[in-house]
C-alpha cells in the first residue's frame, strides 16, 4: 500500500471520529451512572409527600388537584414562582446533552426555591432530607455528564426573592405546596428522560 493511499485512509478516518457522536460502550458505565440517577430521582418523589404532610396543615392544600386550584393559580402568579426547564423527549433538535443541562438547571432552581422556603417555615427541619437528595441528584447528575464526556454545566440560577414575597403563613404555605408540586412534576419528567437517554447509544454535545 502506498503512502499516500496510506494517508488518505488515516484523513478519512480521523474525519469520521471527530465528527460522530460520543459512543458510551458498558464499559464507560454510562449506563450504571443512569440508573443511580433514575435511583436517586425515585427516592426525591418518594421524599415529596413525606414533606408534604409533615409541612403542610392548611385545608385543601394536598399535592392533588383541589378545590381550591383557582385561587392557588392566582397566587401561584402574584408569587411570580419561576417555572422549570422544558424536558422534551430525545430528538435531533433536544440531545440528551440538552437535556442533562436542563435537569441540572432545573435541580438547582428548586434547591434555592426550597431553601427560601424554608427560612420562612416552622417545620424547615423537614426539607433537610429532601434538600439533601436534590444534592445528590445534583452532582449524579454532573457525574453523568462528566462520563459522557461532556462539558458539565454550571447553571446560573438567580434568586427568586420569593421569601420576600411570603408575608404570611397561609402564603408560606401555598408557596411550599407550589414549590413541590412543580418538583414532583419535573422529577417524574427527569425520570423519563433519564430513561430515554438510556435508550440512546450516543450522545451529541
Amino acid at each position: 500500500m502506498s503512502p499516500l493511499l496510506i494517508a488518505a485512509l488515516l484523513c478519512s478516518l480521523l474525519a469520521v471520529s471527530i465528527s460522530a457522536p460520543v459512543q458510551l460502550s458498558p464499559q464507560d458505565g454510562f449506563s450504571q451512572h443512569v440508573e443511580l440517577a433514575k435511583s436517586l430521582t425515585k427516592k426525591l418523589l418518594n421524599e415529596i409527600p413525606t414533606v408534604q404532610h409533615s409541612c403542610i396543615g392548611t385545608e385543601g392544600l394536598s399535592l392533588e388537584p383541589s378545590a381550591e386550584v383557582k385561587n392557588l393559580e392566582f397566587i401561584m402568579a402574584a408569587l411570580a414562582i419561576p417555572a422549570a426547564p422544558r424536558l422534551a423527549p430525545i430528538s435531533e433538535t433536544h440531545t440528551p446533552a440538552m437535556s442533562l443541562g436542563r435537569i441540572s438547571e432545573g435541580l438547582q432552581l428548586h434547591q434555592h426555591l426550597l431553601q427560601e422556603v424554608k427560612e420562612k417555615l416552622k417545620c424547615s427541619e423537614k426539607l433537610t432530607p429532601l434538600l439533601a437528595d436534590l444534592r445528590d441528584l445534583s452532582a449524579q447528575v454532573h457525574k453523568l455528564q462528566q462520563v459522557a464526556q461532556l462539558t458539565p454545566s454550571e447553571p446560573q440560577v438567580q434568586s427568586s426573592f420569593l421569601s420576600s414575597r411570603l408575608t404570611g403563613d397561609y402564603e408560606v404555605q401555598v408557596a411550599t405546596r407550589l414549590v413541590l408540586q412543580q418538583l414532583r412534576s419535573f422529577g417524574q419528567d427527569i425520570f423519563r428522560s433519564l430513561r430515554h437517554i438510556l435508550t440512546h447509544s450516543g450522545l451529541r454535545a
